[in-house]
């Protein structure tokens, strides 16, 4: 689908224009309640626990900095965002039970290299700690400022999701991986909100299959989507039934390469061959400003086991060797636009975009 002759090089939404998206829903016992993916609790983080939806909905508490690095590093949280607001957590954490705050931040810092939103945190906190700040009620305004961050990209991304249209997305870049309202998913709440009708083309995402994780959020919200295999994506989109795709980000560079769950670079591809747009959302945390291009992010590189094993089964015989890098680059020129809380701005407005942060 093309862009519509109307939409302009930028757009920036007055507060009154729309109203805000809803926060996350969840349904328990048949009635839908908000909540966020972790928040602090008296004296802990308290996080959903994600590797156990969608066939059950627990909860981890991490008390200490190791079990806040370990819900890092496992998975227990995922998505940059949220991975950011775990740390800002982690690192009052470290006050409140009397860890060293260098220690604290080299631990955290460990956990997963490619989320810029990881460093921003732990940095901010960090800094305030050595202000005297209360850690604590520092880490809370970073999640509210982050959660806000979401809810502006969801009311700017609103609009370019066409009535009757269709979306594909990659991985899970919802209220799970953000802590609430999401990223990539943030305009099709909004738009849900305001009453668009539309239908999500939602990739398994492999070899985590996070895609299970962004089916699980629309259902909750009465979004209808369908999941699809990885590679079916190029099938959809060359029949003519994609008309945008919206992904997340985990860092952009300054020239808007952007890196995000492997397998965001197919994607990225096979909408440039087929015409369709390819937006990118992501809050002003996620832009690392020190990089000139993609070439300087670290890649992830997680367990061969999982690619190697499905719910503790060895899928592929003993002795078998896998490689997983947990994320890809996509050029920015495959990039249409990126959808942030301070607008949508196509590639070649970047720096206007970054006189904002």
């Amino acid at each position: 689908m093309a862009e519509p002759e109307d939409h302009p090089t930028a757009i920036y939404l007055k507060s009154d224009t729309t109203k805000p998206g809803d926060p996350m829903k969840v349904i328990i016992n048949g009635l839908a309640q908000d909540m966020k993916a972790l928040w602090w609790e008296e004296d802990h983080i308290r996080f959903i626990d994600q590797r156990k939806l969608p066939y059950s909905l627990e909860y981890f508490n991490a008390r200490t900095v190791e079990e806040a690095a370990f819900a890092i590093k496992d998975m227990v949280v995922r998505g940059a965002p949220a991975i950011g607001v775990a740390a800002a957590y982690g690192m009052a954490l470290a006050t409140v039970t009397g860890m060293d705050v260098d220690t604290a931040h080299e631990m955290l810092g460990a956990t997963r290299p490619t989320a810029h939103d990881l460093f921003h945190a732990i940095d901010i906190l960090r800094n305030a700690i050595g202000q005297g700040k209360d850690a604590v009620q520092v880490a809370k305004d970073y999640a509210i400022e982050n959660d806000e961050r979401c809810r502006m990209i969801g009311e700017h991304g609103a609009y370019l999701i066409p009535e009757g249209g269709s979306v594909l997305t990659h991985c899970n870049a919802g209220a799970l991986a953000t802590n609430d309202y999401g990223t990539a998913l943030a305009p099709m709440r909004a738009a849900h909100y305001i009453g668009t009708k539309f239908f999500v083309f939602v990739d398994e995402t492999r070899p985590r299959l996070q895609g299970r994780l962004t089916a699980w959020e629309l259902t909750q919200e009465g979004i209808e989507h369908r999941i699809i295999p990885d590679n079916a994506a190029g099938y959809f989109m060359k029949k003519g039934e994609v008309d945008l795709v919206i992904t997340g980000a985990d860092r952009v560079t300054r020239n808007g390469d952007a890196a995000n769950k492997i397998g965001t670079y197919e994607k990225a591809l096979l909408a440039k061959e087929n015409g369709i747009p390819f937006y990118v959302a992501a809050p002003a945390s996620t832009f690392d400003l020190t990089m000139k291009s993609g070439d300087e992010i670290e890649i992830e590189f997680r367990a061969q086991k999982e690619v190697l094993e499905f719910q503790g089964n060895n899928l592929f015989g003993e002795g078998e060797e896998a490689l997983n890098p947990a994320f890809d680059v996509t050029p920015v020129e495959y990039i249409t636009g990126f959808i942030t809380e301070h607008g949508v701005f196509k590639p070649e407005e970047l720096e206007r975009l970054f006189e904002r942060f």
